[in-house]
């Protein structure tokens, strides 16, 4: 089975991010820091996440430190994140919602759209954005 796993670049804060998120989510991450693979103790990326594996509810999210290795430290704003779901999810979807707006910036209430799903748009606190959908059957 192939799949896709979306991958964010946060500018030395991944480790309060993904507890932001397991707050939010639940679930579990596996991590690795840079200092476990050889980075000195005086370097400041030592204590960075060098990779996460976070999975919850079915889903699965990597999350790192971003590196001068990789030539620019980037933060989440070139990604957008949609967690869809059905009518049976709506109350679900909600608090994910209304959890990830705190400390963001909301782009669209998460109310009734023209297409007629319940429908959000929001910037969460570490700049990554989210669209949450609730099909209507």
């Amino acid at each position: 089975m192939i799949s896709l796993t979306p991958y964010i670049h946060y500018v030395d804060n991944a480790a309060e991010a993904l507890e932001f998120y397991k707050g939010i989510f639940g679930g579990e991450a596996k991590i690795s820091k840079f200092g476990e693979f050889g980075t000195p103790d005086t370097d400041p990326s030592h204590d960075l996440i060098m990779h996460a594996d976070f999975e919850f509810a079915g889903m699965r999210l990597f999350l790192s430190d971003s590196l001068p290795m990789g030539g620019v430290k980037q933060g989440g704003e070139n990604i957008e994140l949609a967690l869809s779901g059905s009518a049976e999810d709506e109350a679900e979807l909600r608090k994910y919602f209304d959890a990830l707006a705190v400390g963001g910036k909301i782009k669209e209430p998460f109310e009734k759209a023209p297409w007629g799903a319940m429908f959000g748009m929001l910037v969460d606190k570490y700049g990554v954005q989210w669209m949450v959908n609730v099909d209507q059957a």
